[in-house]
């Protein structure tokens, strides 16, 4: 080296978001007297729909949820901190950091690199330039700032439940709820709105608010009204389930007003007050002015304002507080603004004005993007008959001519120039029918159902009147007995049935719990609300639509996960384009998603392009694609022709999950199994990148999910779940080194010399324990159906 030159030293490489927080982060926040003070929490993850199941994607987390200490060991959650690597500038987090404030309403976001911060206030939209870390406010500090903003003297009495900690049950966003209506009370006032998706446990909410106000000594009388006896016996349930009244909660009757019940259930039409002519003297009779302190209307947004505002009236000095399942606002892309939907405008309108903004919201995205609801996936189906008769267009009389119209109320065939110059699409579904369009309909969606998983998947479909259910009805029960005929199936009964009354209870309790019979439902609106299947596969729209919120309803019927079936998400299939009316944030994809489709020159991004032992997979617009040597060239497989594929190649293998497993976990009839594979034991590789599949997925996941529809298992969950359990310290090391080299490792001859099963006792204590390895193999490797039932 020539004299005088100066070695180069390379800079030092900037630190992960993991090690930002461990060594600038949380050193920074404990010297601020936050080190007891911090929460971290975190998403089930959102269901990505895989083929036709669906598999959860990484789970989302809140970095910091920052407690304020009261006093004693009583806390607040005031704020949300956001921490990316050090490398990204100090307000790269601060988009993610205001949705987790807005999750846990909180009033203040912040988001740092290690070295800067900067806040943002919820309340006034206020951004702070960035700061040294040192600077950060300690818990005092926000926690007076936060009594400030949200206006709340923690001295006075009504601030009492606010204090309560939460319930250990209560998700993120339920005792966030919760905490909104308490904050309302502390402040003096008398009225709250809560509005979450269908779904997310609205009357666990209320439950959980009625405890804290009871354990704070100011729950006298509740009383939660309902428009259905499903809703109210639901509510029952909750407050059973809970335990936290016991006989202090009990629903009212006609014959029983339960004047001793600290809750009171009561439905509409038992208090008298079901229509705006109702007669409320069943009310008035029974329960005195203001007997109750505290009145919770569930589902306020299916009620007309008179039905339940004498309750109210009634009871002036309670508190009051509204349930709603209705998303704020909605856009209607490309459609008519001069929608018909007076009435749901109406009873927003009165919601707002009576209650105020709401308290607190959680939208059906945010519920399905965060993975508490399953996953939709949305089919928009065009069925044309005579002329231009789809969805909502007006239908010409002229394009009605060649159909074979019948009269509605008679069935008698209709003639043309009896007929009104001009239908729209709903009024054609009340006064016309055309066989060819409903037999088309029912013939397309069963078709839909065969290429899914078959036909025996409950499926709801809203109908456009009692007669058209019964239609329908027929229809799908025709196309299933055909089906049942042609592949020698003994068929169930009933497969689809009406259900559209009290008569049709029988097989709606079967449609709602029995997994082998009851397949199809055809409703008009008697399960739009208190009806939950969570077994629920698809919703069906033959029915015209033009409020939004009986649409939100219907969808609201599927989005329950349902972990015994592995039910992830669910399917909307749209006849009548209904779905125009989702929510816009429902309806419309990300940025970060919508900036992969097409541009404006209608060019679409290239497709992605990797290779997976040697084999290319495509990731393109229409889906994933497989490039398989065969021959000396390149063969363009679809992701589902490969995998069929390798279904079929290994169920001639082994019939049923079991008998595969017993083949795995056998060295030698495994390797012949994987021989037997179109590219090998790489094939299992290729499947997996080209379906997403976790990468810590041992081989036997990935190929159990093609053949018999198994939930992929990462290794070391796996691993995990058999360490929960009582065993030897020997059996836990060998099932730590299944989930660090998957069943491989397992038949390692090295297996025994590796240092956590020598600590633990090796060959000797594996001997010992009688325990063979076989054995521990099957357990490790359990199916669904084990896993369940364990």
């Amino acid at each position: 080296m020539a004299r005088g030159a100066r070695c180069y030293t390379a800079p030092p490489m900037p630190l992960n978001e993991a090690d930002t927080r461990a060594r600038l982060i949380d050193p920074a926040l404990h010297r601020l007297g936050w080190e007891q003070l911090i929460a971290r929490e975190q998403t089930p993850g959102r269901i990505d729909i895989v083929g036709a199941g669906g598999r959860r994607g990484r789970r989302r987390s809140t970095d910091y949820l920052l407690h304020a200490p009261v006093d004693g060991a009583r806390t607040l959650p005031v704020a949300v901190l956001e921490a990316k690597a050090e490398e990204y500038a100090p307000d790269h987090g601060l988009e993610q950091a205001k949705r987790d404030a807005r999750l846990h309403h909180v009033p203040f976001a912040f988001a740092t690199n290690g070295h800067l911060f900067v806040e943002h206030e919820l309340a006034t939209g206020r951004t702070t330039r960035p700061a040294p870390l040192d600077q950060f406010p300690g818990p005092e500090e926000l926690l007076r700032r936060y009594l400030k903003q949200r206006e709340i003297d923690l001295a006075r009495e009504q601030a009492a439940p606010l204090l309560l900690p939460p319930r250990d049950s209560d998700r993120a966003y339920q005792y966030a709820a919760v905490r909104a209506v308490l904050e309302r009370i502390a402040r003096g006032e008398r009225r709250a709105l809560l509005s979450l998706a269908t779904g997310t446990g609205k009357t666990r909410i209320a439950v959980s608010l009625l405890r804290a106000l009871r354990d704070a000594g100011q729950l006298r009388r509740a009383l939660f009204v309902c428009d259905r006896k499903e809703l109210r016996d639901q509510a029952l349930g909750a407050l059973a389930v809970e335990k936290a009244f016991g006989t202090n909660a009990a629903k009212a009757t006609t014959r029983n007003p339960e004047k001793n019940a600290r809750v009171v259930v009561a439905t509409y039409q038992t208090l008298g007050i079901d229509d705006e002519d109702g007669d409320d003297s069943y009310l008035s009779r029974h329960y005195p002015e203001n007997y109750f302190s505290h009145i919770i209307i569930d589902e306020c947004h299916r009620s007309a304002w008179g039905k339940w505002r004498a309750v109210l009236d009634r009871n002036p000095d309670a508190v009051h507080v509204g349930l709603t399942a209705t998303p704020r606002t909605y856009e209607y892309d490309g459609h008519p603004a001069d929608l018909d939907t007076r009435e749901d405008e109406e009873i927003t309108r009165d919601n707002h004005r009576y209650f105020g903004e709401p308290a607190y919201e959680y939208s059906i995205a945010a519920a399905m993007d965060d993975g508490w609801l399953a996953a939709m996936k949305l089919v928009r189906a065009t069925i044309i008959t005579a002329g231009r008769i789809e969805r909502e267009e007006d239908i010409e009389r002229d394009d009605l001519h060649g159909a074979n119209v019948r009269d509605r109320p008679t069935g008698a065939p209709a003639r043309v120039e009896d007929m009104r110059e001009r239908y729209s699409a709903a009024s054609l579904e009340q006064r016309l029918h055309i066989d060819e369009r409903l037999e088309e309909m029912c013939r397309d969606l069963f078709a839909r159902l065969l290429d899914t998983g078959g036909p025996h998947q409950k499926t709801l479909i809203f109908c456009a009147s009692d007669a058209h259910a019964d239609r329908v009805a027929a229809e799908m029960g025709n196309r299933y007995a055909e089906w049942a005929e042609a592949n020698d199936v003994r068929p169930v009964d009933p497969y689809a049935f009406k259900c559209t009354g009290d008569s049709d209870a029988a097989h709606l309790s079967d449609f709602k719990g029995a997994a082998s019979r009851a397949f199809v439902a055809c409703t008009v609106d008697l399960i739009t609300t208190g009806v939950d299947v969570p077994r629920l596969q698809n919703v069906v729209w033959f029915r015209y639509l033009k409020s939004p919120i009986l649409f939100h309803q219907m969808l609201g019927r599927g989005t329950r996960i349902h972990a015994e079936s592995g039910k992830l998400h669910f399917t909307a299939y749209d006849y009548t384009n209904a779905s125009r009316l989702l929510d816009a944030s429902l309806a419309r994809p990300p940025e970060a998603e919508r900036a992969r489709g097409p541009d404006a020159a209608g060019e679409r991004d290239p497709p992605r392009i990797f290779e997976a032992e040697g084999v290319e997979v495509r990731i393109e617009p229409e889906g994933a694609v497989v490039m398989v040597p065969e021959g000396g060239t390149l063969r363009r497989m679809s992701l589902d022709e490969y995998r069929e594929g390798i279904a079929d190649r290994i169920l001639a293998e082994a019939a049923g999950i079991d008998a595969f497993r017993e083949r795995w976990i056998a060295f030698d009839e495994r390797r012949a199994m994987l021989d037997g594979l179109p590219q090998g034991a790489a094939s299992a590789d290729i499947l997996r990148a080209a379906c997403g599949i976790d990468a810590g997925c041992d081989a036997y996941d990935v190929l159990a999910s093609a053949a018999f529809d198994e939930t992929p298992r990462p290794r070391l969950e796996r691993a995990d779940r058999f360490e929960e359990t009582e065993e030897r310290d020997i059996l836990r090391a060998i099932a730590r080194q299944f989930g660090y080299g998957g069943t491989d490792a397992l038949d390692s001859h090295g297996i025994f010399d590796t240092p956590g099963i020598i600590e633990a006792g090796g060959r000797r204590a594996f001997r010992a324990s009688g325990y063979p390895m076989p054995d521990l193999k099957r357990r490790l490797l359990a199916t669904d159906a084990e896993w369940r039932d364990a």
